[in-house]
């Protein structure tokens, strides 16, 4: 496995949280977003590599595979779902991390693409119409919270359009002089609060944010 691999498919699906539809109101589902950049604000390094971001920290492990545990609508643009697709219905990454494996491939998953005729992937569901429009219709049905792993052009738009309820950044303390930033393309200055903070060993550092 290359790219992003299945370094980002791991952490924060439990903190999507489940859908609860009450008496007299009914809440929308919220739209998460959980990936890694560099130490100089890369998501990508200059070839597309995100191999970076890989790391057996115990405490880091651990904290993958406690997440895993949650439910929620995982979200993907086509080259994200790809990469996802190829490792985690397979006997290697049972293997390597059976729990978060299982909950990878239980999980419902949206993938959005304009070139994609079909999905394989167990409970994947293939999405072509218009992004934004089609973000709104999902989060205004019942259901468990959605997150999007990876996928930098969907975070980019999504978040320029103001779909995106929260994000959890995970700081890599790595240099890469070059690539792609996360929020290529946003215009605005759109601003985020910080909720919260968690460092592990490694030196990775993760944040909370929800849009203001």
């Amino acid at each position: 496995m290359q790219r992003r691999d299945f370094v980002i498919g791991a952490p924060v699906l439990a903190a999507a949280g489940t859908f609860v539809n009450g008496a007299t109101a009914v809440q929308h589902r919220s739209l998460s977003v959980f990936n890694h950049v560099s130490l100089d604000g890369y998501f990508t390094d200059a070839a597309g590599d995100m191999s970076w971001a890989r790391n057996q920290e115990p405490e880091w492990l651990k904290f993958k595979s406690e997440s895993a545990g949650g439910e929620a609508v995982l979200v993907f643009g086509r080259k994200t779902y790809e990469m996802m697709a190829r490792f985690w219905p397979t006997p290697a990454a049972m293997q390597a991390m059976p729990e978060v494996a299982e909950g990878m491939n239980r999980m419902r998953k949206v993938v959005f693409s304009r070139t994609l005729t079909q999905v394989t992937w167990q409970n994947t569901e293939l999405v072509k119409g218009d992004l934004a429009t089609e973000t709104a219709r999902l989060k205004s049905e019942p259901g468990p919270n959605m997150v999007i792993l990876g996928s930098g052009e969907i975070v980019a738009q999504l978040t320029q359009a103001a779909l995106i309820d929260d994000y959890q950044i995970v700081s890599v303390p790595v240099v890469l002089g070059a690539g792609r930033t996360l929020f290529q393309g946003v215009t605005g200055k759109p601003w985020l609060k910080l909720t919260k903070t968690r460092s592990f060993p490694n030196g990775f550092v993760a944040s909370w944010y929800s849009r203001q």
